[in-house]
């Protein structure tokens, strides 16, 4: 189940490299998104020389570790913050996905600033994540699944055979699928 995600989530620590007028640097970690953990090491040190004064050329890794969800087979709803480039400048937006993981619901952010914005990964910077309580999200599209008696219609059901004696290769006419 988790093979599935093009992005996983990571967790990269990182520091300034020791010198004598700093022996002991401060610690850094940080959860990004990526592809793989080359990926992971690059946004790291990308986002790191924008926060602190630390660059890849005179900084160190010290651990990257992919982060696994605890309960991927429990639907959550899930929060995120984001800020994002569009061709008329920088934006902040809050957006709500239901999934089972954490990963699965950054898939969908990413589909979504894509087909709906026209933004690709590269310009999107994810803010915070948060799996939200059901009373307290705010996008009717994640509200209406929150109802305990939801049903959904069966649009193809194909007439089984009840018995494997019964099975055929050919028929004499053809199934009538659609219910009307």
């Amino acid at each position: 189940m988790q093979g599935i995600f093009k992005y996983k989530q990571f967790q990269v620590v990182g520091r300034h490299n020791p010198t004598e007028a700093e022996p002991t640097p401060t610690v850094y970690r940080m959860k990004v998104w990526a592809e793989d953990d080359t990926k992971a090491k690059t946004k790291f040190w990308y986002f790191l020389r924008k926060l602190r004064r630390v660059k890849k050329a005179n900084g160190q890794c010290l651990a990257v570790n992919e982060i696994f969800e605890k309960h991927p087979t429990s639907i959550k709803n899930y929060g995120v913050w984001v800020r994002y480039q569009s061709r008329t400048g920088y934006h902040n937006s809050y957006k709500e996905y239901r999934d089972t993981t954490l990963n699965g619901a950054i898939g969908q952010l990413y589909h979504e600033m894509a087909s709906r914005h026209r933004v690709r990964f590269p310009n999107i910077q994810i803010i915070k994540t948060a799996t939200v309580p059901a009373a307290l999200t705010k996008r009717l599209n994640i509200k209406q699944f929150h109802d305990s008696k939801i049903q959904f219609p069966i649009t193809h059901k194909i007439a089984r055979p009840s018995a494997p004696q019964f099975k055929t290769l050919f028929k004499a006419k053809r199934p009538n699928v659609a219910l009307y």
